[in-house]
C-alpha cells in the first residue's frame, strides 16, 4: 500500500513538472507574440531601435505607408553590426547636383551628410561617412507597395540609404548605389563604374579595355588602368625612336591609385611626380598587351596618338625597385668614360632593396674644402666635405633619393691610368674587401658572407683580374667606397671614400676624431699622443675621450684652491663637454655649455699621463688638457661623486655653494646637507632644500600666526627644482606656485637641530630671510598632499560665486580646501548649465530628473590659461531635488554631507555638486547618472544572461561599497535593491538620505517609526533595537537572494504586519533552483538572527573577491571549490529537474519602496508576548545538504515563503523548528499569470 502511494505521488509530480513546462512554453510564445505586436526591445541598454524610436516625432515623409516602412527597418537595427541595413528619411534639400542620367530613368546627386555610421555618445547624435558621396534617385511607382517593391526588385542588387521626396513632381525617390553582384557591396569597381560618364579617349576600344579592367577591380586596384589626360605629365623627353612608335619618359604629377578614401570620396595617390614611360601606340585598333607595370592611357594632343603610360619592373623582383629608379636617371649623368659608366651602372644594379653597395657618380661641384692629404703609392690624395652625403633610400613622396651626413668628410683618391680604369680600381682598391675576407673568415661570419658575395659579383667583369697577395696581413686599412668623380682641370678621374674602423668595421667616433689630428696640436708630443690614444679608445661613445680645449674657450676664471704643489682655478667652459657626433652638422654634439670646471695645474705632463688611470680618473671626470697664457698645462676636470662614480647632482650642487650665503652658518650648513644627499633625480625632487632671495616671492598675504611667527601665502615665480638640464636646473614651465612662507621670529637663535625639527612634517623647498625684518622664513606647501595641491586656486574663485545659503556655501567651501585633488571635489554648479531636463522618478526625499551638464566635470588645473580643464563635456547626470529645502540648514543637509563622505569609491554613486531650482528655490544634488537603472530593473530584464561569475560581481562591488560606508564609522539604514544602481558597467550604491553615524541613536519618540522597505529590514530592527552596522548586513543578505534568484524577495506575499511578525520569527526567502553551498552559507550567515553571528562587511568583500577571481579564471583556479559547486548547480538546474526562472507576479499589497512603516500597535504587541513567553527567535533551517532541500520541483511560486499557514496565527509567536514548516504549498495565494512589473518609487537614475 505504501509503495502505491509513494508511487502515485511520484506521478503527480511528474505531472506537476509537466503542467509547469507546458505553462512555461506558451508564455515564452505568448510574450515574444506580445512583444513583436507592441515592437519591445529586449535590450538592456539603450540601443539603436531606441534611439530611432525617440526620434520618430521629429520627421515624416508625409505618407503613412512610407512612414511605416521606414520605422519598422529602424525597429530592428539593435547593434552597430546591423547599422548598415537601415533606412531613413532624407530631406530633398541634403541632395544636390541632381542630374538626370543617360535613359532619364533615375537621377545621380551628391548626398551631403552621408551615410549612418554609429551612435556618438559625447554628441548624442549619429557619426556619419561618406560625406558627399554620389547616390542614385529613382522614383517610386506606388508608395502602397514599397514594402514589396523594395524586398522583390531593389533590395537584392542595390545598397539603400533612405527614401525622399521632390517638392516640386511629390514623387517619393528611393536613394540607392548599385552593389557589385560578386561582392555584394559597394566596391571599387562600382566607384569606378560611377565615374564613367566623366571621362573618355575618344576610342570606343580603348575606352572599354579601361572600363574592363576597372570593372575586374574590385579589391585591387593595381589591377586597373585609367585614362590619363596628357596635361598631368610635365618635363617629357623624347628617349627612344622605333618603329612601331617612339617612347618618352615624364613626371606624371599625379601618381598611380592606391586606394579609396572614403572621407574625400576620391582616390588615394601615391608616388606624385614619379618618372614613367610613354609609348606611342601607333594602331589603337590593336588589341592592347599588358607586359609591364601599366598605370593608363592618355594622348598627344598634338599628334593625337594614344600613348601607353607605364614604368619597367625588375625582372628579379617584379617590381619598381631601387635598381629601376637608378635605371631611370642612366640618361642624366655620365663620367665621359664609357668603362666607368658602366662599372658604376652595374653596382646600382646589384641590388633591389637596398643602396648601400651602389656607387654613383659625383660631380665635382658638389665637392668642397678640397686640401691636399697625402701622397700614395700611385697617386695623391685629397680631403673634402661632400655637401650631399651619401644614398641613403628612396624617398616615393619626393620621387628621389633620401640623403645622409650632408657635408661629411670624404678622402678623395686620384687614379693616374684611366684607360685601365676597372683593372685600377679593383686591383687598388677593392683589394682591401678581399684582405677583409682573409682575416676575419673565423672571427665574424657575417661580415665575411656579405664581402664574399659582394667579391663574387665583382668578378663578372670583364676587365677584372684577381689580385695576388704575397703576404695579405700587411693590409690593414679599409675603405667605405661611395663613388667616383673627375677633376676638371687635372681631368683626373677620383675615386670618393672614407676609410673605415678596423675594429667595428664602419665610420666610428674614432674615425671622426682621427680625421681632425691635423687641425689641434698641443705642441707636445707626448700630449699629442697621449689625447689621440683616448679618442681612439671607444667606437661608438666619447665618455672616455679627451680632447685638447683652446684656453680662450674658457671665462670667469677665478681662484679655487691653491696648494704647496700646484695651483687649481675654477672657470666657466663655453663649449661644454663633447656628447655624441651629428651626422646632420658633420661635428660634435655638445652637452652643458658654459658649464662649471676645474684648471688643474700639471707641473710635470709625463707623471700625469702614468698617474692618469691608476690615481686622477678614481676621484676626476677629466674632459682634457689646455695651456694657459703663461705656457703651464693644466687638467681640465671636475670632482666625481664617490658614492655615484660620476659627476652627480650633489656635486652640481656643490660647485654652487661659493654663489650664495643665507648669513647664517647654521642655515648654510642644512640646506647643503640636504643638497649633498641628492644625488639623483627623486633625491632632488624629495630632499633637496634651497636659498631663495626673498625678491622670487610676489603678492605675499598675511594668513595666521603660530607659536614660531607669521603665516603667509605667496606665489613663488621659479618654483621647485625639477632635474639639471642644458648646466641648469630644470623647474616646471608656469606661471608660479603658490607657497607658504612661515616666519621665524627667533632667528637669532637658529640652530642645526631646531631646523631638522620644524621641516619634518611639511614638503620643505628652502629658506629665505624677509628684508625688512631679518627674520627667516621656510618655504613650504601644503601638508596633506605635500605637493602643490588645487585648493588655492577653489579659494582664489570663493568671491565669484554663491549658492544664496551661507550654510551650503561653507559646506562647498569646506569640501574644497580639504581636498587637494579634483576627483573628491564638489562645485557649485548654476543651474543654466544643464538642459534637456527629463523628469525620471519620484524618491523618498524628492524627484529625480535626467540631464545634460554642458560644462561637465572638473579634471585638472589649466596652467598655460589658468582656469579649470574639463572633462566629459554634455554628459548625463542625475538631478535629485532635495523637497522643501529653500531655506536648508547644516543640520538638515545629511544626506548631500554623508553621501559626499563615502562618495569618493568607485561604488558610491559619485556626487558631483550642488545646484538650485530657479523656480522652487529647492536645492538639487548632481549625480552620476545610472544609465542601466536600478539593479532591480537590471535583473528584470537581464537576469537570464548574467553569468554566476557576472553575479559574485555585483555583488561584490555592493560589498565593496558598504565596506567603505561601515569603515567611515556610517550605517545606511535603508539598503535595497532599489537603491543599487547599475553605471557604467559599475554595481553603484546611492540614496543616503537616512544614513547615519554608526553611534547615532534614535529619541525615544522616532523608536518605533521605521523607514525603509520591509523585506530588508533587519528583524531586530523591526522588533525596536537601533540600527547598527549588522543591520545593513542583513539587508545585504536579501540583496544576494535576489540577485542569485533574479526574483524579489516576498513577492508573493502583502508586505504588512503579518510578514513583520514572521520575519521576527525566522521567515527568510528561499532558492527556486540548485545554489552553490558557499554562497548559500554566506547568505545564511548574512540573515543570522544574532546580530553578533552576522560577517563584517570587510570579510563579505574579501569572500566575494577570492570567488570572482576563482570563478573567472579556469585556468589557473580550476580546482577551486566555488568553481566545483557552480559546475554542480549548473548541471542540476540546466538538467530539466528545474525550470530556472518562471515569469512571476507582485502582489498587490508587495511594496518596495521606501516608507514609513506604522507597524506600532501590532508589533508591540506580539513583541511583548515573545519577551512574557521567554522565547527567542530562532535561525531557519535553510541548509541545502542534498539537491531535494535547496530544489522543489513541485512549484516555483512555494520556493518564496508560505506564510498563509501563519496568517490565522499572528497572535502565536513559537518559533517552528524548521524553516520547511514555512514552505508547504498553497496554490490559492500565489499564480503566474502574466510578466510582473515592480511597484517601485525608489531612486530610478535610468
Amino acid at each position: 500500500m505504501e509503495s502505491f502511494i509513494e508511487s502515485i505521488k511520484k506521478l503527480i509530480n511528474l505531472l506537476h513538472l509537466l503542467y509547469l513546462s507546458i505553462k512555461k512554453v506558451l508564455m515564452d510564445f505568448f510574450t515574444n507574440i506580445i512583444k513583436k505586436l507592441i515592437k519591445s526591445c529586449d535590450c538592456d541598454c539603450e540601443c539603436n531601435a531606441k534611439r530611432f524610436k525617440q526620434n520618430f516625432k521629429n520627421w515624416t515623409s508625409g505618407n503613412n505607408y512610407i512612414d511605416k516602412f521606414i520605422q519598422d527597418i529602424q525597429l530592428t537595427i539593435h547593434t552597430d553590426y546591423e547599422i548598415s541595413n537601415v533606412l531613413e528619411w532624407i530631406t530633398y534639400d541634403r541632395l544636390n547636383d541632381i542630374k538626370e542620367d543617360e535613359f532619364g530613368v533615375a537621377y545621380r546627386a551628391k548626398w551631403c551628410d552621408g551615410c549612418i555610421d554609429k551612435w556618438d555618445i559625447y554628441n548624442q547624435n549619429w557619426k556619419r561617412y561618406n560625406k558627399n558621396m554620389i547616390v542614385t534617385l529613382k522614383n517610386i511607382n506606388n508608395p502602397i507597395n514599397v514594402k514589396s517593391e523594395f524586398i522583390n526588385e531593389i533590395k537584392a542588387s542595390h545598397k539603400v540609404y533612405g527614401i525622399t521626396q521632390d517638392p516640386k513632381s511629390k514623387k517619393y525617390m528611393m536613394i540607392w548605389n548599385e552593389i557589385c553582384e560578386k561582392c555584394n557591396l559597394v566596391c571599387d569597381a562600382k566607384r569606378f563604374q560611377q565615374n564613367f560618364e566623366n571621362w573618355t579617349s575618344g576610342n570606343n576600344k580603348i575606352d572599354k579595355f579601361i572600363q574592363d579592367t576597372q570593372l575586374s577591380a574590385h579589391h585591387n586596384v593595381s589591377e586597373a588602368l585609367e585614362w590619363i589626360p596628357y596635361d598631368r605629365f610635365c618635363d617629357i623627353k623624347c628617349t627612344t625612336k622605333g618603329a612601331f612608335g617612339n617612347m618618352y619618359r615624364a613626371s606624371w604629377i599625379d601618381g598611380y591609385m592606391y586606394r579609396w578614401d572614403n572621407k574625400s570620396l576620391n582616390w588615394i595617390r601615391y608616388n606624385q611626380n614619379m618618372v614613367v614611360t610613354l609609348k606611342s601606340l601607333s594602331n589603337p585598333a590593336n588589341k592592347v598587351t599588358i607586359s609591364r607595370k601599366v598605370y593608363g592611357i592618355t594622348q598627344d594632343p598634338e599628334t593625337k596618338f594614344y600613348m601607353m603610360v607605364w614604368n619597367e619592373i625588375c625582372e628579379k623582383c617584379k617590381y619598381i625597385c631601387y635598381t629601376q629608379h637608378f635605371q631611370q636617371n642612366f640618361e642624366n649623368w655620365t663620367s665621359g668614360n664609357n668603362f666607368i659608366d658602366k662599372f658604376i651602372q652595374d653596382s646600382q644594379l646589384l641590388d633591389c632593396y637596398s643602396a648601400k653597395k651602389a656607387l654613383e657618380w659625383i660631380p665635382y661641384n658638389r665637392l668642397c674644402s678640397i686640401k691636399y692629404f697625402t701622397k700614395g703609392k700611385f697617386s695623391n690624395m685629397y680631403k673634402a666635405n661632400w655637401i650631399d652625403g651619401y644614398i641613403d633610400k628612396w624617398d616615393n613622396k619626393n620621387q628621389s633619393w633620401i640623403r645622409y651626413n650632408q657635408n661629411m668628410v670624404v678622402t678623395l683618391k686620384s687614379i693616374n691610368n684611366p684607360t685601365n680604369i676597372m683593372s685600377e680600381f679593383i686591383n687598388e682598391v677593392y683589394k682591401i674587401c678581399y684582405l677583409m675576407n682573409f682575416e676575419f673568415t673565423v672571427g665574424d661570419r657575417r661580415l665575411t658572407r656579405i664581402r664574399v658575395e659582394f667579391w663574387a659579383e665583382l668578378k663578372m667583369s670583364s676587365k677584372f683580374r684577381p689580385p695576388i697577395f704575397a703576404n695579405s696581413g700587411a693590409v690593414t686599412v679599409r675603405h667605405k667606397i661611395y663613388g667616383i668623380t673627375q677633376d676638371p682641370k687635372t681631368n683626373n678621374y677620383m675615386v670618393v671614400w672614407n676609410e673605415i674602423c678596423v675594429k667595428c668595421n664602419n665610420i666610428c667616433y674614432t674615425q671622426h676624431f682621427q680625421q681632425n689630428f691635423e687641425n689641434w696640436t698641443s705642441g707636445n708630443n707626448l700630449i699629442n699622443k697621449f689625447i689621440q690614444d683616448s679618442q681612439l679608445l671607444d667606437c661608438f661613445t666619447a665618455k672616455k675621450t679627451l680632447e685638447w680645449i683652446p684656453y680662450n674657450r674658457f671665462c670667469n676664471i677665478r681662484d679655487y684652491k691653491k696648494c704647496k704643489t700646484n695651483e687649481a682655478y675654477k672657470a666657466n667652459w663655453i663649449d661644454g663637454c663633447i656628447y655624441k657626433w651629428d651626422n646632420k652638422i658633420q661635428n660634435w654634439e655638445r652637452d652643458e655649455q658654459n658649464m662649471s670646471v676645474v684648471l688643474n695645474t700639471l707641473n710635470n705632463p709625463e707623471d700625469f699621463i702614468l698617474k692618469f688611470t691608476n690615481e686622477i680618473t678614481v676621484t676626476n671626470k677629466v674632459y682634457g688638457i689646455t695651456k694657459d697664457s703663461e705656457n703651464n698645462y693644466r687638467m681640465v676636470c671636475n670632482e666625481i661623486c664617490e658614492k655615484c662614480n660620476y659627476v652627480c647632482y650633489a656635486k652640481k650642487f656643490q660647485q654652487d655653494f661659493d654663489n650664495w650665503t643665507s648669513g647664517n652658518s647654521y642655515i648654510d650648513r642644512f640646506i647643503q646637507d640636504s643638497q649633498l644627499s641628492a644625488h639623483g633625480n627623486y633625491e632632488v625632487f624629495k630632499k633637496v632644500f634651497e636659498w631663495i632671495p626673498y625678491k622670487r616671492f610676489y603678492d605675499t598675504v598675511y594668513i595666521t600666526k603660530d607659536e614660531l611667527g607669521e603665516i603667509y601665502r605667496a606665489k613663488w615665480i621659479d618654483e621647485r627644482i625639477q632635474y639639471w638640464y642644458n648646466n641648469n636646473w630644470n623647474r616646471p614651465n608656469q606661471k608660479f606656485m603658490f607657497v607658504i612662507l612661515k616666519s621665524l621670529n627667533n632667528s637669532k637663535n637658529i640652530t642645526l637641530k631646531f631646523m631638522n625639527e620644524i621641516t619634518v612634517p611639511h614638503k620643505f623647498y628652502g629658506i629665505t630671510q624677509d628684508p625688512k625684518t631679518k627674520n627667516y622664513m621656510i618655504v613650504y606647501i601644503c601638508k596633506k598632499c605635500k605637493d602643490t595641491c588645487y585648493t588655492e586656486y577653489f579659494q582664489q574663485n570663493f568671491k565669484n560665486w554663491t549658492s544664496g545659503n551661507n550654510d551650503i556655501d561653507k559646506f562647498i567651501q569646506d569640501v574644497q580646501t580639504s581636498y587637494c585633488y579634483t576627483n573628491n571635489v564638489l562645485e557649485w554648479i548654476p543651474y543654466n548649465k544643464f538642459y534637456d531636463i527629463k523628469y525620471i522618478a519620484k524618491g523618498g526625499f524628492g524627484k529625480v530628473y535626467k540631464a545634460k551638464w554642458i560644462d561637465g566635470c572638473i579634471d585638472k588645473w589649466d596652467n598655460k590659461h589658468q582656469n579649470w580643464e574639463r572633462k566629459d563635456q554634455n554628459m548625463f547626470v542625475a538631478l535629485k531635488n532635495l523637497d522643501n529645502s529653500k531655506n536648508i540648514t547644516l543640520k538638515f543637509m545629511n544626506e548631500i554631507i554623508l553621501h559626499f563622505k563615502v562618495s569618493l569609491n568607485k561604488c558610491i554613486i559619485k556626487l558631483y555638486g550642488i545646484t538650485q531650482d530657479p523656480v522652487t528655490k529647492n536645492y538639487i544634488m548632481v549625480l552620476d547618472y545610472a544609465e542601466h537603472g536600478s539593479l532591480r530593473n537590471y535583473l528584470n530584464t537581464c537576469n537570464n544572461k548574467l553569468s554566476w561569475n557576472d553575479k559574485i560581481n555585483y555583488l561584490h562591488s555592493i560589498a565593496h561599497g558598504l565596506k567603505d560606508i561601515h569603515e567611515k564609522e556610517l550605517i545606511h539604514r535603508d539598503l535595497h535593491i532599489g537603491n543599487i544602481l547599475r553605471c557604467r558597467n559599475v554595481t553603484c550604491i546611492t540614496d543616503m538620505g537616512l544614513c547615519k553615524p554608526a553611534d547615532y541613536n534614535a529619541s525615544e519618540n522616532s523608536k518605533n517609526s521605521i523607514y525603509g522597505v520591509l523585506p530588508y529590514i533587519a528583524p531586530e530592527i523591526l522588533r525596536g533595537q537601533n540600527y547598527t552596522k549588522a543591520a545593513d548586513i542583513y539587508s545585504f543578505g536579501i540583496i544576494m537572494y535576489e540577485v542569485i534568484s533574479g526574483l524579489p524577495s516576498y513577492h508573493d506575499v502583502s508586505h504588512d504586519t503579518s510578514l513583520a511578525i514572521k520575519i521576527c520569527k525566522g521567515l527568510r526567502p528561499r532558492f527556486n533552483m540548485k545554489v552553490p553551498q558557499l554562497i548559500e552559507h554566506l547568505i545564511n550567515r548574512c540573515l543570522d538572527v544574532n546580530q553578533l553571528n552576522r560577517p563584517k562587511a570587510k570579510e563579505i568583500k574579501e569572500v566575494l573577491s577570492q570567488w570572482y577571481i576563482e570563478s573567472y579564471s579556469k585556468y589557473h583556479h580550476k580546482n577551486a571549490e566555488i568553481r566545483k559547486q557552480i559546475k554542480e548547480a549548473e548541471n542540476i538546474n540546466n538538467s530539466g529537474t528545474n525550470l530556472g526562472i518562471v515569469p512571476y507576479k507582485t502582489h498587490s499589497e508587495a511594496i518596495y519602496a521606501s516608507r514609513l512603516l506604522d507597524f506600532t500597535e501590532s508589533l508591540q504587541i506580539n513583541i511583548s508576548l515573545l519577551k512574557f513567553n521567554n522565547l527567542k527567535p530562532k535561525n531557519s533551517d535553510r541548509s541545502c545538504k542534498e539537491p531535494d532541500n535547496a530544489i522543489n520541483i513541485n512549484s516555483t511560486e512555494s520556493k518564496q515563503a508560505n506564510i498563509s499557514q501563519l496568517e490565522n496565527d499572528n497572535n502565536n509567536l513559537l518559533e517552528p523548528n524548521n524553516y520547511d514548516d514555512f514552505s508547504k504549498e498553497n496554490d490559492s495565494i500565489i499564480s503566474v499569470e502574466s510578466l510582473a512589473v515592480t511597484q517601485s518609487l525608489q531612486i530610478d537614475i535610468s
